[in-house]
């Protein structure tokens, strides 16, 4: 799946939490099976303390992210949601937190709350990555990827205008089309998410992002040496702490796992 490589280019979220507790498809009741009794009475125990916290001090971000993890681990989105709705309106300036307000909402089944959280961050921030990403994310799961299209057209066509107009533009043009190729390639329109990610080469000839993102279409379409000579490619453009990381998503060919050879390069370790 083409999702592989989002965060190559996108900024890091607040989402450590919820990875670490599997956010993504958890329900109250699955959490619940998982934690033992000690474990539940653990958590609501740290729950109650940072609710009297809060109770002296509406506004201590401490106090609402502690609570905010706890009903993470206990599986009530609900309950997270009321502390992050909290935190996005203590840090309006940081819209991470919205984000993760429009996520959680998505969750639960709230489409139109996720929706707004998602246009309020845009009405202000048209470029925020994020939030373009999570609405994307929002149509594909109503099945509606040609709204997804045309939110990224016309992100697009926002950062060309100010572009022209300032010669430069706070909206990052290349992590857009990347987005856009990938709606493309999930609705199995190979031939217009490959025309992108070509566009997007042409224009950043030393950006590694689109070279690998064009490189695992084909290799899902099963063209496995031209995928092998991309891969190659962005592993020689790609940071040093991503090489690792393509290479793996090359090898995921058992054709490309026996043909390409490791490069000489060093590795950050994390």
């Amino acid at each position: 799946m083409l999702v592989v490589f989002l965060g190559f280019w996108t900024l890091p979220l607040i989402t450590a939490v919820l990875q670490e507790n599997q956010f993504v498809g958890r329900t109250t009741a699955e959490s619940s099976l998982n934690l033992s009794q000690e474990k539940q009475t653990e958590l609501e125990t740290e729950a109650k303390g940072y609710q009297l916290v809060l109770q002296r001090e509406p506004g201590n971000a401490t106090a609402l992210r502690g609570l905010v993890e706890v009903r993470l681990q206990q599986g009530d989105l609900q309950g997270a949601i009321e502390s992050l709705e909290k935190l996005a309106q203590l840090n309006p300036q940081q819209t991470d937190y919205l984000v993760l307000v429009a996520q959680a909402k998505q969750q639960v089944g709230d489409y139109e709350g996720a929706a707004q959280a998602y246009k309020t961050i845009l009405a202000s921030k048209p470029g925020d990555i994020n939030a373009l990403q999570g609405m994307v994310n929002l149509f594909l799961a109503q099945n509606r990827p040609e709204a997804a299209i045309g939110l990224l057209q016309d992100a697009l066509k926002t950062a060309t205008q100010a572009e022209n107009v300032n010669g430069a533009s706070t909206i990052d043009p290349t992590a857009l089309e990347l987005l856009l190729g990938q709606v493309y390639a999930s609705q199995q329109r190979y031939a217009e998410a490959i025309a992108v990610y070509d566009r997007a080469i042409e224009e950043n000839e030393d950006d590694f992002r689109p070279v690998l993102a064009k490189a695992l279409v084909l290799q899902q379409q099963g063209k496995i040496q031209e995928a092998k000579a991309l891969f190659t490619t962005a592993i020689s453009l790609a940071p040093s702490k991503y090489k690792d990381q393509i290479k793996q998503m090359a090898t995921n060919s058992p054709d490309l796992e026996t043909q390409t050879e490791p490069l000489e390069t060093e590795t950050e370790v994390q």
